[in-house]
Parts: structure tokens; sequence; C-alpha cells
């Protein structure tokens, strides 16, 4: 009988490196093997299992609205669409959101809102590194070539900047420019932190010639870095904020989210998504904002990051040839390595941790935000046996 790998090389077009992992069910921050072996998952579904896997009250929810209505469209709007916004917007004190499937689609969405705001002429800007999606829109911002290569053309008027770099900023930002879009720590690229400096002068350089600025919290947003979005470590007011990923616990789920001059960009007709909003998915989407925001779940993600954070670098002294440096917020932490990291993924998972590599050498460290101490031990203690016999 084939295995799971062997089918799946039969019925899919090969665009995902799968992990060689049999799953039988999920419970807190471990995926459960067929065979019964438990892994912890530091993985966290790319940053989606916010609250882990099988989550008590998300399964209630989704159970309770499922037996209600699974879809109706949004040619009707639904109590539980209405409540899953208002506490979005209370959380992000935005004042108007677009609902979506998918941080991809978020993008889009957006991309269409700054056309419409200023126009066809002038550049959209995005950071060097960054990655906002691979729909075509989101796939011109994405400035990493090797995701482009082969799907070109793309959107005209794009323009990258070189990542912190304030020189380049000061350059290509000016009146002519139609917005910027920033990951104010980049996931996909290397978990890569926005100076301060670059920060503060991308915020002047946008209120003085009006330019929106679109920050793109897909990864970084909804409490994973020990705040609501990775831009309020900064002294940033970005008009459009876009989520995803754990927003939905688990299911499809996303948000473009717009303040003042622009919140009114679309009229009857002119954007829409058919399952954006659904209400299963919202339904889960209001126990992870309540479980984060409101029962101090981001308060121990601030707490046990700033710990996970401490102990890597502890860890990084003894082995200074193999770890280059530690970087990121609560818990979206990077660890870049002297090395290409995908044998690193490898032998972790061999000792039941699971974690991925990205931008070649970077190990992505993306725990649930239920983690605990003991999870975070755990995990640091299989890192430490494996840079020993690395």
């Amino acid at each position: 009988m084939k295995n799971l790998l062997e089918r799946e090389k039969e019925l899919f077009l090969q665009t995902y490196k799968r992990i060689p992992l049999d799953i039988d069910y999920g419970k807190g921050v471990h995926l459960i093997s067929r065979d019964g072996t438990r892994y912890l998952d530091f993985f966290c579904g790319l940053g989606v299992n916010a609250l882990g896997h099988a989550h008590p009250g998300i399964v209630a929810a989704v159970r309770k609205q499922i037996e209600k209505f699974a879809h109706v469209s949004n040619y009707y709007i639904t109590d539980v669409q209405l409540e899953f916004t208002e506490m979005l917007l209370e959380i992000s004190q935005m004042s108007k959101v677009f609902l979506t499937n998918s941080g991809t689609e978020a993008v889009e969405a957006a991309i269409k809102a700054v056309r419409k705001i200023k126009g066809s002429e002038g550049n959209i800007l995005s950071l060097s590194n960054s990655f906002h999606g691979r729909t075509s829109g989101a796939l011109s911002l994405t400035a990493r070539k090797n995701y482009k290569n082969g799907f070109e053309p793309l959107l005209p008027n794009i323009q990258t900047i070189e990542f912190n770099n304030v020189d380049d900023l000061q350059v290509k930002l000016n009146s002519s420019t139609a917005a910027v879009f920033i990951e104010f720590l980049q996931g996909e690229g290397g978990i890569n932190l926005i100076s301060k400096k670059f920060a503060e002068l991308l915020n002047e350089l946008c209120k003085k010639y009006g330019i929106p600025m679109i920050a793109d919290c897909i990864q970084s947003g909804i409490g994973r870095t020990g705040k609501p979005f990775a831009y309020n470590y900064f002294d940033a007011q970005p008009d459009i904020v876009l989520v995803a990923k754990s927003i939905g616990g688990g299911l499809p789920l996303g948000a473009m989210l717009i303040r003042g001059e622009y919140e009114n960009v679309f009229s009857y007709g002119q954007h829409g998504s058919t399952f954006g909003g659904n209400p299963v998915s919202c339904a889960a989407g209001k126990v992870v904002l309540e479980e984060i925001f409101y029962n101090g779940l981001m308060n121990s993600v601030a707490k046990l990051g700033n710990y996970l954070m401490t102990e890597l670098n502890g860890i990084a002294k003894l082995f200074p040839s193999k770890i280059n440096e530690i970087r990121g917020l609560g818990f979206m932490i990077g660890i870049e390595m002297a090395d290409t990291c995908t044998g690193f993924v490898e032998k972790l998972f061999e000792k039941k941790v699971i974690i991925n590599c990205t931008d070649r050498n970077v190990l992505r460290i993306l725990p649930p935000l239920i983690s605990t101490k003991s999870d975070i031990d755990f995990f640091l203690s299989k890192f430490h046996e494996v840079l020993k016999h690395l």
C-alpha cells in the first residue's frame, strides 16, 4: 500500500515540500501521529494556530455556529460577523473593515484601495526581502525574486526600498508616491525588524506627503509579538492594516482595516468576496480575540517571549560558530544560523520538535500563543541537544 507522500505526489501539483508526518490529531501545542508520537508544534501552521489545536472555546463556537448556518454570503449581515468586527476595530483602533479569506486577499484589497485613492501613476513602494503573498498583485509587491521568477509580467509602478536604508527611503518616498507597504517585522524574509530610525522617517515622510502607509501584519499581528501589532513597537500610525493567519484560529479569515480619509474608498460592487467573513470563521475569530486581548494571553506572550529570547541568546554565546544572530519579538523569533538550516530542522524533527527554515539559513520559531514555560524549556533543551551534535 502506498504511503501518504507517494499518494500526495500522484494527486497534487508539487508546490509544497511536505513534512513527513502522518497526523492523527492535534491537542494544544502538540501534533500526534497515528503511531501515538507527540510533536511539539512550534511551526504553528505558519503562525495560524494561535490557540493551538482543538482549543475547546473554538470547537464550541464553531459547533454552535455551524449548527445555525455555515454560509449565507455577504448579501446578508450576521450577528457573529458584526460582533467579531466590533472587537477587531476596538482592538486596532481603526474605523472600517473589509473581511477576506486570507492574507494575500487582504493585500489585494489594499492594492485596489491605493489605486482608487491615488490613481494609476504613482509608485507603490515595498521593502527588499519582503513577502506579501503569491497572487499576482501581492507577488508584485513581494521583493524576493525567487517567488517571482517565471510569473512576469506583474503589476507596473512597483518600486523597492532597501530594508532599513534611510537614504534610499528619503530618495524614493516623495509627493508622487502612491503608497508604501511595510512589514514592521518581516516573516518569510527571515524575521527582520525595522529599525527605529527607519520607522520614524517613514512616518514623517508619509505625513509630509499625505502618502498612505499600509502595515502588513499578517504574520506579526494579533498579539504574536507581545503587542497587538508589530507597528505598536514604533510611533507609527498606518492608514491601512492587514491581518490574517492567526485571526481565525485555524479557519480561513483575514481583514483589511482602514482609518481616516480612506475609510469610504469602495462603493457598492467595487470589491467583494464570496467567503470573506464567513460566519463559522468569525465565530472562531471571536474566541481568538477574546483569549488574546481580553483574557491576558498577549501579556503572557510578552513575558515568555522575553524569556525565550534571553535563553536563546545565552545558547548562542555557547555556539558562536554555529549561530550568527537571534532576532524577533514575542513569539516570532528568527535564529540566523551560520549555514543552511534545512538539516537542522530535520534533526529537531527527530527530537519531536517542529519548526521551519526560511530565507535559507534562518530557523523560524512561531509557538502557539498558549505555550507555557515548560513548552519553551522543552524546545530549548532539544535545540541545545541538536546544536551540540551538529
